[in-house]
């Protein structure tokens, strides 16, 4: 494999997960913005906190991964968001309701280990 379809394959790997886990994280974003802070509390540091952390892991962070700005530091926190929702929320699911968490956590995971490629603000 060439190094342009490297970066190109990170470049999708940041931008495809980033967007696909927005898509959880918006509607968590605007309860925090109406000041609906009802949700769970799987880490025992308050629904509101707990709301706040998973919008941020959801919402925010993957905006900084899309457009590569420090995409390490920024893709922690849909990992740790994401471990929360596998071993933690869906407790007692079945893997098949716990996968998409497992899936967003590995590839976050990836994305850490490998950071943005090429084509990333930082590598400008």
């Amino acid at each position: 494999m060439n190094k342009i379809t490297t970066h190109i394959g990170l470049l999708l790997l940041r931008v495809g997960f980033s967007f696909g886990l927005m898509t959880h994280g918006y509607g968590k974003f605007l309860r925090v913005l109406e000041g609906n802070f009802k949700f769970s509390d799987p880490i025992g540091i308050g629904s509101s906190a707990s709301l706040i952390l998973a919008s941020f892991g959801e919402f925010i962070a993957p905006i900084f991964i899309i457009i590569g700005w420090k995409t390490k530091l920024f893709s922690i926190f849909p990992a740790l968001t994401m471990l929360v929702a596998f071993v933690l929320a869906h407790d007692g699911d079945p893997f098949s309701k716990k996968e998409k968490a497992f899936a967003y956590l590995v590839a976050f995971v990836v994305i850490y280990l490998t950071g943005p490629g090429k084509y990333a603000v930082d590598k400008r």
